[in-house]
């Protein structure tokens, strides 16, 4: 990585960027680029930028939906015992 700075965000900014990661080790980095990435790619292909943003959000439910499983799985094992 070339030079790395500080920014200042708020809270409530660093929670929704929280929100936007696919996976739990993804960097704030990664995740602006990938949001600055589907910005410019609106300007030129608005149909490719959906198409994006929507294989994203699927990525980012999936793994809501196998954080909520592990997490039920879990709960049923401390019952068990």
């Amino acid at each position: 990585m070339a030079g790395v700075t500080t920014i200042k965000i708020s809270t409530e900014i660093r929670e929704r960027l929280g929100k936007l990661k696919e996976y739990d080790r993804e960097t704030f980095n990664e995740v602006l680029n990938k949001i600055l990435y589907a910005l410019n790619m609106c300007r030129k292909d608005p149909e490719k930028a959906k198409r994006f943003l929507e294989n994203i959000d699927r990525r980012i439910r999936k793994k809501g939906i196998m954080k909520k499983r592990m997490k039920l799985d879990s709960l049923k094992g401390q019952k068990g015992n």
